[in-house]
């Protein structure tokens, strides 16, 4: 079935597609999913990113791991039983043989201070996966906050090359018509259809930019395959509500540096636990038996203490090991602070930079443009000026557009990136809740 629809000015009568294919159509723009904002995205990727999947997997281990470390005794008790087939020697008889049996059970036990140097470095590793996985989600909300806004910025850009494109093709379109009217060169109509094509060119290499940055968000926010999602928002940058000493105080407690902590800790309560070991564990063992003999039956009650001897094996390759993993636990705790302090710094200037930035091209630059733009179409159509004239003041407003868009977009991402290296805020809400975006 087929079905025709004629524009309301009677030209161009236009063929539909058949039924099937229009109610899809139909279905597809009634059920498209709504556009993000960025708290939903957040949202998404801190519910969905595996890395944060992962991290929380090996908190619920160490949890695991520091709940095992508190049980009565490390070592499990043995349990024994044995049965015996003997032979009697006997002088004046032929041999006799009896069958005995015998049960016993044996503890060792520790003797190092083993099990609190263990409950310390379970404590610790508990402590750093809980703070791991408190910074893995503020890098999961980072980079779905930087992917959101690189969409959106697309997104605009898209918008602004559209409208560039339309106000170039009405110029060409009217720079066409001089020309045939004797009133303009062919260069200039050349001229003008040659930038038509290079703003529709800009425009797709721009969509397809948009297409790979969806596509980037779509795998931070886990989303099905083939779903490109669109944003919904503003490129708009309020002022911080945090000075940069405030920023510094916050990253001197922010979880990174909590997990680098931490993890010294635990290596130094591993290290404990590995120089405890050093000390010999005993072996109580309590055993019963009984053994018939020729005219009656012996019961037998042993009670038996044993303890190695460290002659030999004295625990060194793995005390150095452990020695090895807390220097190199304090070189990262102390590396990781200086870098904390010297980002923010950076990032607390590359951010005051982008904001006059900003700031100058939205009032002194664009402002002037924009205007310009509009006399000099005016102009061009009322013959005033040529079209080299007008491609000009065009291509200045544009450029212009594109850096203020730039520019408005590091600014985002320098501030997601700000915050994100200082902890900032310090508290976040509950785990797949939407919350105000940290980087407002």
């Amino acid at each position: 079935m087929t079905f025709t629809f004629t524009r309301c000015s009677g030209i161009n009568a236009f063929r539909m597609r058949p039924l099937p294919i229009i109610l899809g159509l139909l279905s597809t723009a009634v059920f498209a999913q709504p556009a993000l904002q960025v708290n939903e995205a957040i949202a998404l990727a801190e519910s969905n990113h595996p890395s944060l999947r992962i991290a929380r997997a090996e908190s619920d281990a160490a949890l695991a791991v520091l709940q095992e470390s508190r049980v009565l005794l490390w070592n499990n008790p043995l349990l024994t039983a044995e049965a015996r087939q003997r032979s009697l020697s006997q002088v004046q008889t032929r041999d006799a043989s009896r069958r005995d049996a015998g049960v016993g059970v044996f503890q060792t036990f520790e003797t190092g201070g083993q099990p609190a140097a263990r409950r310390v470095a379970a404590r610790a590793s508990l402590s750093a996966s809980q703070a791991t996985v408190e910074a893995t989600r503020r890098e999961v909300r980072a980079e779905a906050a930087r992917r959101f806004f690189r969409v959106l910025a697309l997104q605009q850009r898209v918008k602004a090359e559209t409208e560039a494109l339309q106000l170039l093709q009405r110029a060409a379109r009217m720079v066409s018509k001089r020309v045939r009217a004797g009133e303009d060169s062919r260069l200039d109509g050349n001229l003008a259809v040659v930038e038509s094509e290079r703003s529709a060119n800009q425009l797709s290499l721009v969509k397809e930019q948009l297409s790979q940055a969806r596509a980037a968000l779509a795998t931070t926010l886990q989303l099905p395959p083939g779903a490109l999602p669109a944003v919904a928002g503003e490129l708009a940058v309020a002022a911080p509500a945090y000075s940069q000493d405030d920023l510094l105080d916050a990253a001197s407690r922010q979880p990174r540096l909590q997990a680098a902590g931490a993890i010294e800790e635990a290596a130094r309560g591993r290290l404990a636990l590995e120089r405890a070991a050093r000390s010999p564990d005993v072996t109580v063992g309590l055993s019963y038996g009984a053994e018939r003999g020729i005219d009656t039956r012996d019961r037998i009650t042993t009670l038996s203490v044993s303890v190695p001897l460290p002659l030999f094996h004295r625990n060194e390759g793995a005390i150095g090991r452990a020695l090895s993993d807390l220097e190199r636990s304090r070189v990262d705790q102390r590396s990781t602070a200086r870098e904390i302090e010297s980002t923010v710094r950076l990032l607390w200037q590359q951010q005051a930079s982008l904001q006059s930035r900003t700031k100058r091209l939205r009032e002194s630059v664009l402002t002037r443009l924009t205007e310009n733009q509009r006399l000099s179409f005016k102009a061009l159509q009322a013959g005033a000026i040529g079209l080299g004239q007008y491609l000009l003041a065009r291509r200045q407003t544009l450029d212009a557009q594109r850096e203020l868009l730039d520019a408005t977009t590091d600014l985002l991402l320098t501030r997601v990136d700000l915050e994100a290296a200082g902890g900032w805020p310090e508290s976040l809400p509950p785990i797949g809740l939407p919350a105000g975006s940290h980087a407002r």
